[in-house]
């Protein structure tokens, strides 16, 4: 099934964000490669596709797994949670519709 996951930055983060941000690509990069990646990405804080020092509010991802338990697992595992760089993290169940 597919789930959305979540994180929200914590404040003043944006140093540890870039510092994890090689090891939680190679995670992600890892779904892609299994087939299992529907879509990732961070969301500015601004209006910007560079936010540059205004940084970021948080990131999502669209992906396969085998029950929200694993996907909850994935998620804590993830450097920008290990590191810090999420205050919050949510796993919801998703049906992908369109396209």
């Amino acid at each position: 099934m597919l789930y959305v996951l979540m994180g929200e930055d914590a404040p003043g983060r944006l140093d540890a964000r870039m510092a994890a941000r090689p090891a939680h690509l190679a995670r992600i990069e890892a779904l892609r490669d299994a087939g299992r990646l529907v879509l990732a990405g961070p969301m500015p804080a601004i209006d910007s596709p560079d936010p540059g020092p205004a940084g970021f509010v948080g990131s999502l991802i669209v992906a396969e797994f085998a029950s929200r338990q694993e996907a909850e697992r994935w998620l804590a595992e993830d450097p920008y949670v290990t590191e810090g760089v999420f205050a919050a993290t949510s796993v919801r169940p998703f049906r992908k519709v369109l396209p």
